[in-house]
């Protein structure tokens, strides 16, 4: 699922649906063009939890007497990255990957962490070397598409998503990517059909839903927007979302909060 990272602040309820606020600050504003093909937000330096830091020294420990062993890096990587140590991730696994320039696993997570960094060409140039086109894996196709997103390039990534739904029809991940995608490229319409597509799936991550919301939100629909966030939301954290939504609307328009009801057309209304 894409992950997007550049919203910052410290309201404990925006910070609860950054990915639908921060999709909002690309679509409405114009202000936030960077995405990380990840399913979780990272909102700042905030202190790690003690368990996060915990599994970094335990991984950390056994990477400095296994150095060599790539399923030791990759898992070292992804921790620091959970620590917020993204540069750190990069080299650990770019070093890795000079050892064992063949392993799929590891190229993979080497792909992840340098589009994290916000390495995004150098990041396709590893992607495509962590599946092959005779063996391609739907969750590398993902991430592609998330890393062409984040370059601007939605029709592009949306050929990805198809290609990695052909292999697993209906995966509530990818269908999430493609939504968000088509919200990115301004089709609304689209965009809110396949979220709910996504949404109705028996395994769905809760941000499936608010990126949901956020897409009838940016149509107008600020109730019915409100009543899909309260599924997984407080239902205060859910009214601040939507509030905040209206107030960004408003403001792109050249509106005071709460003047008129603002509206966003979907593509070709």
């Amino acid at each position: 699922m894409i992950r997007l990272k550049c919203l910052n602040t410290a309201h404990p309820m925006r910070r609860a649906a950054s990915v639908s606020l921060v999709v909002v600050m690309a679509l409405a504003l114009a202000s936030c063009k960077t995405l990380s093909p990840e399913a979780t937000g990272s909102l700042g330096a905030a202190a790690a939890p003690a368990d996060t830091r915990t599994v970094m020294d335990a991984w950390a420990e056994r990477y400095r007497t296994m150095p060599n062993d790539p399923d030791t890096a990759v898992n070292y990587a992804q921790a620091l990255r959970a620590n917020g140590q993204r540069q750190q991730a990069v080299a650990v696994l770019e070093q890795a990957s000079l050892q064992h320039p063949k392993h799929m696993a590891l190229l993979g997570a080497y792909g992840r962490a340098l589009a994290d960094n916000g390495a995004y060409k150098q990041a396709l140039d590893v992607l495509n070397r962590a599946h092959t086109p005779d063996q391609p894996d739907w969750r590398i196709l993902s991430v592609q598409g998330a890393v062409l997103d984040q370059m601007g390039r939605h029709e592009d990534a949306q050929r990805y998503y198809a290609t990695a739904l052909r292999i697993v029809p209906d995966e509530p991940s990818v269908l999430s990517n493609l939504g968000l995608s088509y919200a990115l490229s301004k089709d609304l319409v689209r965009a809110e059909s396949t979220l709910r597509k996504a949404s109705a799936q028996s395994r769905v991550d809760p941000r499936v839903r608010q990126n949901l919301a956020l897409v009838v939100g940016l149509q107008g629909r600020f109730q019915e927007a409100e009543n899909i966030a309260r599924a997984d939301l407080p239902t205060e954290a859910a009214a601040a979302n939507v509030a905040y939504l209206r107030q960004m609307l408003a403001q792109q328009n050249g509106m005071k909060p709460g003047e008129t009801k603002p509206s966003v057309r979907a593509q070709g209304s």
